[in-house]
């Protein structure tokens, strides 16, 4: 039986129409004549969502065994009895109600899927286990119910249900997605536009990503090798003439045609290819107008280094994914061409997939020099072929001399022959195929003149003497170009594993996360040897903003690079300090995509955190609001009926009830004054403005101090006077201290016991204790206490507004401590204070005096 297949409708948030175009796809296939059922499917009370299921067959839920319908899920086994073609699946990742059939969703779908039934289901892009992480630093929410991403890759179709953030909030602000009274609440939070915008790359980029593994596997199966590249990327040849202008202005209306408009910068590049050996030195205000418009149009200008002109440009080209190159007609005389073929006609014959445009020009078959430009050294250094023309051109001359001396007279024509020849291999050695070259015209010159009859003259009277110097001519030259291509390999095997673990190390860190924007920055200016790398980026108005740099006089345009790389279409990366040679530029262009993938990061965490600081924010003034609106109004009250019973002249009060309303508002009063403290000290906290003032101080001298006040009889305190001391900020521990007291006697049950306040030393570290024996606290509500606005169920209102513990935990961890909870033996919760000791090599430093 052949397995079915799975449909998925992927979304970025909820309320983009997964539910509706999963049914909207039923209702097509009912009408087509398709036997199609609903499973399961949650309406959440949306209209249009209900009238899709008219007229199809929705199967009944099953029920868990409480007979809760709330929890009724998908009837796995009512589906495989009714055999349909096709089955409606809602929500793939939800997970069961305990006790069903399977843990998850996705797992009964699996079933439906190996009985041969087709489904169709929905998916928000958060429910990705490999995302969740991310969702969370971008919304702040973690998700519980996941599903495997390998799950959804196996998924035959994935159809992408897109909304912009717009478009989706004014669904949610019409009521189309959440009750009324949850919109305000989910505007404000989950659904802010950036979450959304956020979320929604994410889901462009998952969906895009499982194109791109379709494609791959398609080609795969058919065979299919040349390159197909879904966006044009234009390069143009320049060879710094006059006829740049012109060949910049097809390759822009070329990719201008290809973009629909105005080209971009990593679309059109300009390459200039300049011998390492003879650069070429244009005019420069040639090249100043030339990137001058290439700036006007959308493009950038690049220069490479390269021996060969051909090799360079195809190397660039591939580097930088192009699928089209621009050249000019050549401006070499008819006649030049004995020499060989131009530089268009070899970059079309090697280009391979990528197309080639010869462009004409005025200044075509204007002459450019007397002879073409020769390959050199096949990547010798400059030294060994400096040393290989001297060699090349003294050897033989030195050589004649020496056979000529008397002692060597007797040495035939054939010894003298194969003489010359190893000199011509080791001038081959050491400069390359030209030297050598010379340094066999020159020996079989000399041997035709000075050692073959008639001596003195060039011609040859034997044949078997002209067909050992044809030989001898021969065998150097093949000689010096086997050398050469040894050379070539050699140097680009060493590239090759250069490359391979430059990219292997970049890959690992940048994958991993461990490495932050400016260390990459900085591997890109020692790898190549640059005095300074920047990240530049186009803003609307086209100037151009330094994003970031390493190295002094970073480049603040790209006219300013002496490399540049795009990163996307408004980022480059510009080097300053060296032209780059053409295969640099691909392992170049790899450093610029980790760039752009490190940047994103960086900037998601950025906002992740922006979020998380709103949605703390909307939390503190929502429970703001709530503390002015009661917990404060608590005590005001309290103090102005006290004061409006003794400014009262109708009655008459003792002296003993005038006692007690004073009290009432001295209490009052310390407690308004106890709920504004934790608010203003909330407030410092939230907005990171707590800057400890350190001193070394000992806690038999603080916690006394910080007790005074507090009924003595409810708090024992057993600080010794030999503990080590600490550095902490005074004020920021007496604070912390006391609001874990005062929450603790709160707490207390005074039958068990005093609360009790011990302190130890233990290692480098100073512990101070804090034990109730109150109700105590799960494992659970130990973790949100120390939450903003958190207070235990049983506490009653107008006690305080639950920052006690937050604030105390702020300002420990301010001074580089820890407050944790704890069980008390026998019951309660006991509050743990880890402070570092003044000997400690760990102990903070950040504003001391």
């Amino acid at each position: 039986m052949a397995r079915g297949k799975l449909r998925i409708y992927l979304g970025a948030a909820p309320g983009v129409g997964k539910t509706y175009n999963a049914l909207s796809e039923a209702q097509r296939r009912h009408s087509r004549g398709t036997d199609i059922v609903v499973g399961f499917v949650e309406v959440h009370g949306r209209r249009l969502v209900a009238e899709l299921l008219d007229g199809l067959e929705v199967l009944p839920r099953l029920l868990p065994h409480n007979g809760s319908a709330t929890s009724a899920e998908l009837d796995v086994d009512a589906v495989l009895a009714r055999r349909p073609q096709v089955a409606v699946v809602d929500e793939l990742a939800h997970t069961n109600t305990p006790g069903s059939r399977n843990p998850k969703r996705w797992q009964d779908i699996d079933e439906l899927l190996d009985a041969g039934i087709d489904v169709i289901s929905t998916l928000n892009i958060e429910h990705l286990e490999s995302l969740n992480d991310v969702v969370e630093q971008i919304t702040g929410v973690r998700q519980r119910q996941t599903i495997p991403d390998e799950v959804v890759r196996r998924a035959d179709q994935i159809e992408l249900c897109d909304m912009s953030p717009h478009a989706l909030r004014r669904r949610m602000a019409h009521g189309n997605i959440y009750p009324a009274e949850k919109v305000d609440a989910a505007l404000s939070n989950y659904f802010r536009e950036g979450n959304l915008t956020a979320l929604r790359e994410l889901a462009l980029l998952w969906v895009a990503d499982r194109v791109d593994e379709g494609l791959s596997r398609y080609r795969g199966e058919h065979k299919i090798r040349q390159t197909w590249e879904a966006r044009e990327r234009i390069v143009v040849a320049l060879t710094g003439g006059p006829e740049g202008e012109t060949l910049i202005r097809r390759a822009a209306r070329i990719a201008a045609r290809a973009r629909g408009g105005q080209p971009q910068p990593s679309h059109l590049m300009a390459v200039h290819v300049v011998s390492s050996n003879r650069p070429t030195r244009p005019r420069p205000s040639v090249i100043a107008r030339q990137k001058q418009l290439l700036a006007q149009l959308g493009g950038t200008y690049h220069q490479v280094i390269g021996d060969d002109v051909p090799s360079a440009l195809l190397e660039f080209a591939r580097g930088a994914n192009a699928t089209q190159i621009v050249l000019g007609t050549s401006r070499r005389r008819s006649w030049q061409y004995v020499f060989g073929p131009g530089v268009g006609t070899i970059v079309a014959r090697e280009s391979g997939d990528i197309d080639v445009h010869i462009v004409t020009h005025e200044e075509a078959g204007r002459g450019r020099g007397l002879l073409p430009p020769l390959a050199r050294g096949g990547g010798l250094g400059r030294m060994r072929r400096a040393w290989g023309w001297l060699l090349g051109v003294l050897l033989p001359p030195l050589l004649t001399a020496v056979l000529h001396l008397p002692a060597l007279e007797p040495f035939d024509r054939t010894t003298e022959f194969l003489l010359f020849l190893p000199l011509t291999v080791v001038v081959a050695l050491v400069g390359g195929l030209w030297p050598a070259v010379v340094s066999a015209v020159m020996g079989s010159l000399l041997l035709n003149v000075l050692f073959t009859e008639p001596v003195y003259r060039l011609t040859i009277d034997r044949v078997d003497n002209f067909i050992a110097l044809m030989v001898f001519v021969v065998v150097g030259v093949l000689v010096a170009i086997v050398v050469g291509l040894a050379n070539r390999r050699s140097l680009q095997a060493a590239r090759a594993r250069a490359e391979a673990s430059t990219l292997s190390l970049l890959a690992g860190s940048v994958l991993s996360g461990n490495e932050p924007l400016p260390s990459l920055l900085q591997r890109i200016r020692e790898n190549f040897g640059q005095r300074s790398v920047a990240l530049i980026e186009q803003q609307d108005d086209a100037r151009w903003r330094l994003v970031d740099h390493i190295g002094p006089a970073p480049c603040r345009s790209p006219d300013d690079a002496d490399a540049l790389v795009s990163v996307s279409d408004t980022l480059a990366l510009a080097l300053r300090g060296r032209v780059l040679p053409a295969s640099d530029r691909r392992v170049l262009s790899v450093f610029a995509t980790h760039i752009g993938i490190a940047l994103e990061r960086q900037r998601l965490t950025l906002d992740a955190a922006e979020a998380r600081r709103q949605v703390a924010g909307n939390k503190i003034r929502t429970a703001l609001l709530a503390a002015v609106s009661h917990d404060l109004r608590t005590p005001i009250t309290s103090i102005k009926a006290s004061v409006s019973s003794l400014r009262a002249t109708d009655i008459e009060l003792d002296e003993a009830d005038r006692r007690e309303l004073l009290a009432n508002i001295e209490d009052a009063s310390d407690r308004l004054n106890d709920l504004v403290g934790n608010l203003l000290d909330m407030s410092r906290l939230q907005t990171d403005t707590v800057r400890p003032n350190f001193k070394s101080v000992g806690l038999e001298e603080v916690v006394p101090a910080t007790l005074i006040g507090m009924q003595e009889n409810n708090v024992i305190v057993d600080v010794p006077d030999n503990l080590p001391r600490v550095r902490v900020d005074t004020g920021l521990l007496e604070r912390a201290v006391a609001n874990v007291v005062q929450n603790a006697t709160r707490h207390n049950r005074d039958t068990f016991g005093p609360v009790r306040v011990a302190a130890s030393a233990l290692g480098d570290t100073v512990e101070l204790r804090v034990a109730d024996h109150g109700p105590g606290a799960s494992d659970e509500a130990k973790d949100r206490m120390f939450e903003a606005f958190q207070r235990l169920g049983d506490t009653p209102r107008g006690t305080g507004i639950g920052l006690g513990l937050a604030v105390a935990r702020g300002f420990t961890e301010a001074m580089e401590g820890t407050l944790v909870a704890e069980d008390t033996p026998g019951g309660g919760l006991t509050m743990v204070f880890t402070l570092r000791s003044v000997g400690s090599d760990h102990t903070a430093r950040v504003g001391g005096k």
